[in-house]
C-alpha cells in the first residue's frame, strides 16, 4: 500500500512539473500577439519569448502554484548585469494582453516608440492588476470608464504619451491608489471631485495637460497625500482652504494656471508641517501674503512670482528658517524688505525683481552668509551706487540691479567680491563713460548685461579675456567703432549689440571661436561692408539679426550652411543680387525678413521661403516668384 501511494505522489508531482513548462494557452495567446505587435526591440528580449513555459521568458513572471502569468515587465530602462540600459520599443500594444487574466503588473514605460491605446475592457479583465505603467511612450486616445473596476489598483503611470479626453470619474474607486501619474499628456476637462475619495493616495501627478475648471474644493480629504503636482494646465477659481489640512504633504506645485484669490491662511501654526516644496507662481493671485506664511516652518523652496499680490512682506518670512529658495518676482509688494530676512541663514537665492519695494535695504541681510543669487531689478531702490556692504556678501556671485538708478561709470568695486562674479546684470540704469578695460579681470564671469545705459567709446579688447562668457548684451548704449571677432571663448551663445554705433568689423564673423553661438543681434548700427561666406561656419546658429545696417554685398550662399536658422532678419540693408538657392536649407526657419533690400530675380522655390508672408520680400524692386508677382518669361 506504501508502494501504491508513493506511485501516486510521483504521478503528481511529474503532472505539476509538466504543467508548469506550458503556460496557459490564453497567456500564451496574449503575450504572441503582444510579441506580434512589435516591429523593433533592439533590447532582444521579446527574442526569447519562445516555447511553451514562458515563465522562462524575459521580462515574463509567472505564479508557482498556478503557472498563470503574473506581471509583464519591460521598461526602457533596466539593468543587465548590473549596468543600466536605456532601450526602446516600437510597434502597437495589442488589445489581447487582457487575456492574461492574472495580470498584477504591466510595466511597458519609456519605450518611447510604443503606440496604441488602453483596452477599452482592462478593467473587466484584469481585475488582479496592481500596478500599470504605461509612461514615456505614444499611446493615444481615451482613458477608458472600466479603469475604476481595476479594484485592487495601487499604483497607475500613464504620463509623458498622447492621451486626450477627460479624465474618468471612475477613477474614485480605485481606494487602493497610492500613485496616480498622468502628467503631460492632452487631457482636457475638469480635475473630477471623485479623485478626494482615494484615502491612500500619496502622490498626484497631473501638470502638463489642458485641464479646466477648478481644484476640487476636498482636496484637503487626501490625508495620505505627499505629492501634489498641478501644474501648467488651466486650472482656474480659488486654492480650496482645505488645501491647508493636507497633513504630510511635501509639494504642492500649482503654478501656470489661472488662479485667483488670495493665498489661503493657516488657522494656527504646525499645520503642513512637512511642506518643503511650494510654487504658486505664474497665476493670478491677489491680495497680501499672510503672515500665517510664516508658520510652514519646513519650507525650502517658493515661488510666488508673476502674481498680482500686493502689501508689505510679512515679517514672519524670517521663520522659515530651513528657505534655500524665495522668488517673489513681477508682483506689487510695496514697502521695505523686513529686517527678519536676515534669519534666513540658508537662503541660496533671493529674486523680488517688478515690484514696488523702497529703499534702503536692510544692513541685516548682510547675515545671509550663504547668498549667492540676489535679483533686485525694477523697484523704487535708487541707489546711485551699488552699495559696498553688498558687493561684500561673501557669497554673492549673481548679481541682477536693473533700473535701480545706479548712476555714473562702472564701479571697480565690483572686481572685490569675495566670489568670483558669475552674472552681473547692471542695465536699465543711467552708467555712463566707456566699458573700463579692467572688465576682463572678471575671469569667472558667464553672462554681463550692461543694456540700456549711457556708455560710450568701443568695447576693451579685453572682453575677450572673458573665456567663460555665454551672454553679453550691450544693446541701446552709444558704443561705437569696429566689431571684434577675435573672440577667445568657445561659451559665447547669445550676443546682443543692436542699436548703437558700431560701424565695421562684420568681415570677420564666423573666423573667431565663437562657433557654437546661437542668437546675434546687430541691428540698429551703421555697420557696413560685406557679409563674408565665413558666416556658414556658425552652424548652431537660430537667430541673425543684422537689419537697419548699410550692409551692400550679395547674400553669401555659405549663410544656408546655419541650418539651425529659426529667425532671419536682413531687412533695411542694402543687399543686392538673388537669394541664393541655398537658403532652401533653413528647415526650421519660421521668421524671415529680406524687405527693403535692392534683391533682385527668382525666389527660389520651395519651402520654406515660398511659406512666408509677402511682407517678408516687399520693397525689393526687381524681386519676384512665390510668393510675389510671378516672374516675367
Amino acid at each position: 500500500m506504501w508502494f501504491n501511494f508513493k506511485i501516486v505522489w510521483l504521478l503528481a508531482a511529474v503532472t505539476l512539473v509538466g504543467a508548469r513548462e506550458i503556460c496557459h494557452s490564453n497567456d500564451l495567446q496574449g503575450l504572441e500577439s503582444f510579441r506580434l505587435g512589435i516591429r523593433s526591440d533592439p533590447s532582444g528580449r521579446t527574442e526569447t519569448w519562445t516555447g511553451l513555459d514562458c515563465s522562462s521568458w524575459e521580462g515574463v513572471t509567472c505564479d508557482n502554484t498556478t503557472g498563470r502569468v503574473t506581471e509583464i515587465n519591460l521598461p526602457g530602462l533596466f539593468t543587465s548585469d548590473d549596468v543600466p540600459v536605456q532601450t526602446s520599443m516600437s510597434g502597437a500594444l495589442s488589445p489581447s494582453i487582457t487575456l492574461l487574466t492574472s495580470l498584477q503588473a504591466i510595466d511597458l514605460s519609456g519605450l518611447i516608440d510604443l503606440t496604441g491605446v488602453i483596452p477599452p475592457m482592462i478593467g473587466s479583465r484584469l481585475p488582479r492588476l496592481r500596478k500599470l505603467a504605461l509612461s514615456g511612450n505614444k499611446f493615444n486616445g481615451r482613458l477608458p470608464e472600466s479603469l475604476g473596476k481595476l479594484s485592487e489598483l495601487q499604483e497607475l503611470y500613464l504620463s509623458e504619451n498622447s492621451f486626450t479626453g477627460s479624465i474618468p470619474g471612475s477613477v474614485g474607486y480605485l481606494q487602493g491608489l497610492r500613485m496616480l501619474d498622468l502628467h503631460s499628456n492632452l487631457l482636457s476637462g475638469a480635475v473630477p471631485e471623485s479623485i478626494t475619495k482615494l484615502s491612500n493616495l500619496a502622490r498626484l501627478e497631473l501638470q502638463n495637460n489642458f485641464l479646466t475648471g477648478s481644484i476640487p474644493g476636498s482636496i484637503g480629504d487626501l490625508q495620505c497625500l505627499k505629492e501634489l503636482d498641478l501644474s501648467n494646465n488651466s486650472l482656474s477659481g480659488r486654492i480650496p482652504s482645505s488645501i491647508t489640512r493636507l497633513k504630510i504633504v511635501s509639494i504642492i506645485y500649482l503654478n501656470n494656471n489661472h488662479l485667483v484669490g488670495g493665498i489661503p491662511r493657516l488657522p494656527s501654526r504646525g499645520q503642513m508641517p512637512s511642506l518643503a516644496f511650494l510654487r504658486l507662481n505664474d497665476n493670478s493671485l491677489t491680495g497680501k501674503i499672510p503672515y500665517s506664511f510664516g508658520f510652514l516652518s519646513s519650507l525650502q523652496r517658493v515661488s510666488l512670482a508673476n502674481n498680482e499680490l500686493h502689501g508689505l512682506i510679512p515679517s514672519s518670512i524670517g521663520n522659515l528658517r530651513s528657505l534655500t529658495e524665495l522668488y517673489l518676482n513681477s508682483n506689487r509688494l510695496s514697502g521695505k524688505l523686513p529686517a527678519s530676512m536676515s534669519q534666513l541663514a540658508n537662503l541660496l537665492i533671493f529674486s523680488v525683481s517688478n515690484n514696488l519695494i523702497e529703499g534702503p535695504l536692510p544692513h541685516q541681510m548682510t547675515a545671509l552668509t550663504n547668498l549667492q543669487t540676489l535679483d533686485l531689478s525694477f523697484n523704487q531702490l535708487n541707489f546711485s551706487n551699488i552699495p559696498k556692504w553688498l558687493i561684500k556678501m561673501p557669497s554673492l556671485s549673481r548679481i541682477f540691479l536693473a533700473g535701480c538708478n545706479i548712476q555714473g561709470g562702472l564701479s571697480e568695486d565690483v572686481l572685490s567680491t569675495p566670489s568670483p562674479l558669475q552674472e552681473l546684470d547692471l542695465s536699465a540704469n543711467r552708467l555712463t563713460g566707456s566699458i573700463p578695460e579692467w572688465i576682463g579681470k572678471l575671469t569667472e564671469l558667464y553672462s554681463l548685461n550692461l543694456s540700456q545705459n549711457g556708455l560710450v567709446d568701443t568695447i576693451p579688447s579685453s572682453i575677450m579675456d572673458l573665456t567663460n562668457l555665454g551672454v553679453l548684451d550691450l544693446h541701446s548704449n552709444k558704443l561705437a567703432g569696429s566689431l571684434e571677432w577675435g573672440y577667445k571663448g568657445r561659451s559665447l551663445a547669445f550676443l546682443d549689440l543692436s542699436d548703437n554705433s558700431f560701424t565695421g568689423g562684420i568681415e570677420k564673423i564666423g573666423m573667431g571661436m565663437e562657433l557654437n553661438i546661437q542668437c546675434i543681434n546687430l541691428s540698429h548700427n551703421l555697420i557696413k561692408g560685406r557679409l563674408p561666406d565665413s558666416i556658414g561656419r556658425l552652424e548652431s546658429m537660430k537667430s541673425l539679426d543684422l537689419s537697419y545696417n548699410r550692409l551692400n554685398s550679395e547674400l553669401p550662399a555659405a549663410l544656408g550652411n546655419a541650418s539651425s536658422m529659426e529667425s532671419l532678419k536682413l531687412q533695411r540693408n542694402h543687399f543686392t543680387g538673388k537669394i541664393p538657392d541655398e537658403f532652401l536649407k533653413f528647415k526650421n526657419l519660421r521668421d524671415l525678413d529680406l524687405s527693403s533690400n535692392s534683391l533682385e530675380g527668382r525666389i527660389p522655390y520651395g519651402e520654406p521661403l515660398i511659406d512666408f508672408a509677402r511682407g517678408s520680400y516687399s520693397g525689393n524692386k526687381d524681386l519676384c516668384g512665390a510668393p510675389l508677382e510671378p516672374c516675367r518669361p
